[in-house]
């Protein structure tokens, strides 16, 4: 097991010129089993299934902070903003509470301390004592199993004996006509530090939808520009209506169907992470002009696999995202091009690290579910949880579907959550083989609902069997009840002819 002193002591060593390679590149501090660009949630866990028990060496390559943009970027930091918002709510609506105050600073606060103020020692603490190198410095490939790393002390050149896995995250879209105006992203958002009076996002996804959350409760004084028809486009249309409201409530002005045709302003420069980018912003919108302080531009990410080297050994980022890659090189998280978020990429992570540890020991790997479903919580107020696929994603799909749809203080137990708790829960199951394929909750607290769904698209588990898994009383998880309670009678026993 190393010592951070060891880490440091092996990145230091053998040192060339940028732009050359190192002689000694059998030296044991320069061959790893398997070596990870990227040291974010997916990264760390590729090397630690990789190794746990399989007695391989790993090492993570991370030119920025240990942990990845989830622990101070993203997730964690936008949660911490989030969670005592949703606390406040529910306190101004619980008769026999008097109503929490929201402290700005406080929550900035907050936000630093689950951030460890940006100082990532203990997530290089926990690499050291699970026998994990840490080499610092921006990693690209160079031939097959070959990878270069620029440190600060200078190049090294890596072997990997068994794997590289490209662990190294995704990067943000933003159009043309904004590039110009340093646009804050969403590291800028979570890691606000001067609050903008006035805000434009452009966009409507979920990082748009949970940044208006937080920064109207910062002061801000925030307008949505969507470019499509509506909030959430992937969501469920109902979950869409019900979010938009609740910003809407909240004085965030929604704007649908605006295409950006220009943007213009002085001063433009980059003044730091959660900064404001110069002077005042406007913004032409189909004829219609908008002036902010900042704009926020979240209109979606892409794979970061311009800069990594592919083409040295004949690859293109789209064979990485469609899978076609040797067998020695993985690809998890965000650079894979699946779905953005931190749960997905450490599914991925455990998977093909167990694969890389099986392949060392001459076991066959095992096999994988096909058609996994992916749950999501959006952190909204109220929050919107969903898993599997939707009604439309279903209907393109070719299935006969049935639905089922309930209020969401149809149990008690969701209803006794706030005084003015509201929402809507949805199942989408399959006819043929009448297994739940979908699901959708829109309320306080959803976000504990959705592994339930979760669980029972993943096992396939027939309506005439969940009907017999008995919620408690009174929580919110009695909803079940409700929903399979409203499909179809013909749904609900094994022996009955489906119609």
């Amino acid at each position: 097991m190393n010592s951070t002193a060891d880490i440091s002591r092996n990145s230091a060593s053998n040192n060339t010129a940028p732009g050359h390679h190192l002689a000694n590149t059998h030296d044991e501090h320069n061959v790893y089993d398997v070596a990870v660009i990227g040291a974010g949630p997916a990264g760390e866990n590729v090397a630690q299934y990789a190794t746990q028990g399989s007695g391989l060496s790993a090492v993570l390559i991370e030119g920025g902070l240990v942990g990845g943009d989830c622990s101070y970027y993203a997730c964690m930091p936008s949660k911490a903003l989030l969670r005592p918002l949703e606390v406040a709510g529910a306190s101004a609506h619980l008769t026999g509470l008097e109503a929490a105050r929201v402290s700005a600073p406080g929550l900035l606060e907050r936000r630093d301390k689950w951030v460890s103020h940006y100082d990532d020692a203990g997530q290089v603490f926990w690499a050291a004592s699970t026998g994990i190198d840490v080499m610092r410095g921006w990693a690209r490939l160079d031939g097959e199993r070959r990878v270069v790393v620029s440190t600060p002390e200078g190049v090294r050149l890596l072997e990997a004996r068994r794997a590289v896995v490209l662990a190294n995250g995704s990067q943000p879209v933003i159009p043309a006509e904004l590039q110009d105006v340093h646009p804050w992203g969403s590291r800028d958002a979570t890691g606000v530090k001067e609050v903008p009076k006035r805000l434009i996002i452009v966009g409507g996804g979920v990082v748009a939808c949970e940044a208006a959350t937080w920064m109207s409760a910062l002061g801000s004084k925030v307008t949505m520009l969507v470019r499509g028809p509506r909030l959430l486009a992937r969501a469920e249309p109902f979950a869409s209506k019900i979010v938009t409201e609740s910003l809407a409530e909240r004085g965030v002005r929604i704007l649908t169907g605006a295409r950006v045709t220009s943007c213009k302003r002085a001063g433009a420069s980059d003044r730091g992470t959660g900064r404001i980018h110069g002077g005042a912003v406007r913004i032409l919108c189909d004829q219609e002009a908008f002036d902010a302080d900042e704009i926020m531009v979240a209109t979606g990410r892409r794979p970061a696999l311009d800069r990594v080297g592919l083409e040295t050994v004949g690859l293109s980022p789209d064979d990485v995202v469609s899978g076609r890659l040797p067998e020695w090189l993985y690809a998890v998280g965000d650079a894979s091009g699946q779905a953005t978020l931190t749960h997905m990429g450490k599914y991925q992570a455990r998977i093909i690290g167990e694969r890389i540890g099986a392949r060392a020991a001459g076991w066959p790997p095992e096999p994988i579910p096909t058609d996994i479903p992916v749950p999501q919580v959006v952190f909204t107020d109220p929050q919107v949880a969903s898993s599997g696929l939707t009604q439309a994603q279903a209907r393109d799909a070719g299935m006969n579907i049935v639905t089922a749809r309930v209020a969401y203080t149809s149990a008690a137990g969701a209803a006794l959550m706030r005084d003015d708790a509201h929402g809507e829960a949805g199942l989408v199951v399959d006819r043929a083989s009448r297994t739940v394929v979908g699901a959708t909750f829109v309320g306080p607290e959803a976000g504990e609902l959705i592994h339930a769904a979760t669980i029972a698209i993943t096992a396939k588990v027939p309506i005439p069997l969940l009907r017999h898994a008995i919620p408690a009383y009174p929580t919110a998880s009695e909803i079940w009840l409700r929903l399979i309670e409203s499909l179809p009678t013909d749904m609900l026993h094994p022996g009955q002819e489906i119609r």
